[in-house]
């Protein structure tokens, strides 16, 4: 990495305008104190102590594009429920439209719970996750056209369009045919668990390395396997760029025409938690690309900003002037 190039890079980035449309979720953070088992069964009683939410999902996304600066606004869904006004609220206290955030009755806001507990003589751990899910296709028709009228009438405002898609039932067959219409001639990024091939003609497709093979149906062993996987991936898609995470082997960046270009990890040994890294990673992909940089170079910065979050426990984000200090850090480390 050009420590100094990359430090104008960062300079260079503007506030564009970023739509976000997927899957937002809530999680929330409960941690106690252990100090007894039941009576009722052989389960630790939890004394709760502490109890404080982020969010997760497209909502992570949203998150840290406001911390980059973007000017972020959700579609989405959230149930009729507490949760569901908990992560609206998180939202705006970010700074992030959600005009295009629907509350529909017929399914939960998809919560992820976790329980973390200690005793006196030992560290706090996660000892359950209890996740709150829609039931599959479960959005009704209502509800899924009032998502396709939010994007007609906010994608016209739009630099970035990013599709955040976990599974949860915003990004279906309909949402996804009124992006590649409305945002045909937009930057538009997907960052999906789901079938790749549905995307056609997105600007960028961002899988991590496990989401790849399951498209591709084959492990990823060889430098081999890389090449093939991204011609492949490219070409099913139609897609015009594929980035593939790969967790400590850093990304690697195809195009269409051929063009490759990768980045080894700039942080393999203070890795504390993945969650929400790779949400991390296509915010800095949008914000870059809305400031007009290359994607080798908003490649870069994203390698750079998932650097820093994986330090942190939990979704976390980071912002310009962190990812200014920990180049400097870097460089002064590489003059001693």
């Amino acid at each position: 990495m050009n420590i100094k190039q990359t430090l104008e890079d960062i300079s260079r980035l503007s506030n564009p305008r970023v739509l976000v449309i997927g899957d937002l979720i809530l999680d929330e953070y409960i941690e106690g104190e252990i100090q007894r088992i039941s009576r009722e069964a052989p389960v630790p009683i939890v004394e709760e102590q502490r109890r404080h939410y982020l969010p997760g999902g497209a909502a992570n996304t949203l998150a840290n594009l406001a911390s980059l600066g973007a000017r972020a606004s959700a579609i989405g869904v959230v149930g009729n429920d507490e949760s569901g006004r908990q992560l609206i609220q998180l939202l705006n206290k970010s700074g992030i439209n959600t005009d295009g955030v629907m509350i529909a009755k017929e399914v939960p806001t998809t919560t992820k719970t976790r329980i973390s507990a200690q005793s006196r003589q030992s560290v706090m751990q996660q000892v359950l996750r209890l996740d709150r899910l829609p039931k599959p296709n479960s959005l009704s028709h209502t509800t899924l056209n009032s998502l396709e009228s939010a994007l007609a009438e906010q994608i016209a405002q739009a630099d970035v369009v990013l599709v955040s898609d976990y599974g949860n039932g915003v990004v279906v067959p309909q949402t996804i045919q009124a992006v590649q219409k409305l945002a045909a001639d937009k930057i538009w990024v997907v960052d999906s668990q789901e079938d790749l091939r549905l995307f056609k003609g997105a600007s960028l497709l961002t899988p991590n390395k496990p989401e790849a093979e399951q498209n591709l149906g084959y492990r990823i062993e060889t430098a081999e396997d890389l090449q093939r996987a991204g011609a492949t991936l490219l070409s099913e898609s139609g897609a015009k760029a594929l980035l593939i995470t790969r967790g400590d082997e850093g990304m690697s960046l195809f195009e269409t025409g051929g063009a490759y270009h990768e980045v080894p990890a700039l942080n393999r040994t203070e890795v504390f938690d993945v969650t929400g890294a790779g949400d991390t990673v296509v915010a800095t992909l949008a914000v870059a690309l809305g400031s007009g940089c290359s994607l080798p170079t908003s490649m870069e910065l994203a390698n750079l900003a998932a650097s820093i979050v994986v330090r942190r426990l939990g979704c976390a984000t980071t912002h310009p002037d962190e990812m200014r200090e920990t180049l400097l850090e870097m460089q002064k480390k590489e003059l001693i």
